[in-house]
């Protein structure tokens, strides 16, 4: 495991009497992200962009003071809109602006649902407009990307392989844990982040050898996903 993201109420926590970032950092080199977005607007062309997030400044600053070392915000792509898609890219750039200038290191998501009919044509579309903005990027300027799985493989290589791309990471989106793992496994320099599809079949109601057993489980699944190329 490399990293967390971190709610900011779980931030402003502790572990041991240490800041819950400051401790997954120094005990455990787990790099810790905080969740900036505050949701997403109504669904318009196609898109669901970020809601307005006016104390981003200042949060940005108690997650430095924090230990945090980057940030995390979702988008959702529900059509094959140019438009739309162009939308959510510049605006999740545009804020990522503003994280960079702090010197934190902002994970861009802008998630395509599964469920969407020509899956394939988003993805090419959002793959050209994330390119077209890291190549604006100044070269002391490194984001990350979290995007879902996609349709064809390696379709965001080009993207992963960018100069100024220090991590591409694959989120879930719905896929249960074997069809994610075998799609994540035929894509190049990219990692899980995944939530749902590692929570799958854990439950308050186990014993907690029998949750642990599962997690573990599942965490070593995904980890040889992202190893497998």
């Amino acid at each position: 495991i490399l990293g967390a993201i971190l709610f900011e109420r779980t931030m402003e926590g502790q572990i041991d009497g240490i800041p819950t970032a400051r401790f997954l950092w120094e005990t455990s080199r787990i790099v810790p992200f905080l969740k900036v977005d505050k949701g997403m607007e109504d669904e318009a062309d196609g898109v669901q962009i970020l809601k307005a997030m006016p104390e981003l400044d200042s949060l940005l600053d108690r997650g430095l003071s924090n230990g945090i070392f980057g940030t995390k915000m979702r988008s959702v792509i529900k059509a094959v809109s140019e438009t739309g898609i162009s939308r959510v890219v510049d605006q999740q750039f545009e804020i990522a602006m503003e994280i960079l200038a702090k010197g934190l290191v902002p994970i861009i998501e802008p998630e395509i649902t599964i469920s969407m009919p020509d899956k394939d044509d988003a993805e090419g579309l959002l793959c050209e407009a994330i390119l077209t903005h890291l190549d604006r990027l100044d070269t002391s300027h490194k984001v990350m990307l979290k995007l879902t799985l996609p349709e064809t493989a390696n379709r965001y290589k080009v993207l992963a392989d960018h100069p100024q791309v220090l991590r591409m990471v694959a989120l879930s989106g719905g896929y249960d844990r074997a069809t994610a793992n075998a799609k994540l496994a035929q894509n190049t320099n990219m990692i899980a982040s995944f939530s749902r599809a590692l929570t799958e079949g854990l439950s308050i109601h186990q014993s907690p050898s029998d949750f642990d057993a599962l997690l573990s489980t599942a965490v070593q699944s995904i980890y040889d996903a992202s190893c497998a190329t």
